[in-house]
């Protein structure tokens, strides 16, 4: 849980995660242009998210793209649709 919450603690992972949240997959580069950040900056936060097991990832020709942790067991879901909510409710989410 640990790493989970490590995870969730930088709010450019959180916005990410919002995001893929919605659902579908994502490249870099599209998270980059909504996240207005860098390609290695956007690149190091999703190891992040991917190694505490929030995202899986495909490579898809010279592409990477994310989505969303199928396996994700719910008590995890819970602890971050709870931060997001929060995080949405407070006005503090990112673009």
């Amino acid at each position: 849980m640990q790493e989970i919450l490590n995870a969730l603690c930088d709010s450019t992972r959180r916005a990410a995660l919002s995001i893929l949240w919605s659902g579908g997959e994502h490249c870099v580069c599209e998270l980059m242009d909504r996240l207005d950040t860098g390609q290695s900056r956007m690149s190091r936060h999703m190891k992040v998210l991917r190694e505490a097991g929030l995202v899986t990832d495909r490579r898809d020709a010279q592409w990477v793209r994310y989505r969303r942790n199928p396996d994700i067991a719910p008590e995890v879901i819970a602890v971050i649709r709870a931060v997001l909510d929060a995080e949405q409710a407070l006005g503090l989410e990112m673009p």
